[in-house]
């Protein structure tokens, strides 16, 4: 399983973004896709996830501002950013894992795309 995500840049706080993530290979079994992210010497963070059903979860930070999709024709799950802060200024990675639903720490992803810099100006 491959997953490519794409869609990060600059923007100014109060400004939107959309993320995207397509995976590839052997995605029948991508029971759950998200994202977390990460900001430089801390660990990687949840940031949301939903499974192929479309039940989402939200980490606390971003709950209200940012609406997790998908498209399980496609393999492609989408991360709406919008009302954007400077603190939301991370590498944000797509990531998944089989079989069930669940939040989406490190330890818990089967599979970790490239990430994708959002920086959030004041």
């Amino acid at each position: 399983v491959q997953l490519q995500a794409s869609g990060g840049g600059s923007v100014q706080a109060g400004d939107s973004l959309r993320l995207s993530c397509a995976g590839s290979g052997r995605t029948a079994s991508l029971y759950t896709m998200g994202w977390l992210r990460q900001t430089p010497g801390k660990g990687r963070e949840f940031v949301a996830a939903i499974s192929k059903s479309s039940s989402t979860l939200y980490g606390d930070s971003v709950k209200g501002r940012f609406t997790i999709s998908r498209d399980n024709a496609k393999n492609t799950v989408y991360l709406q950013m919008n009302s954007l802060k400077p603190e939301d200024t991370a590498v944000y990675y797509c990531a998944a894992k089989d079989g069930i639903f669940v939040v989406l720490i490190p330890s818990r992803v089967d599979y970790w795309g490239k990430g994708t810099q959002v920086t959030v100006s004041s």
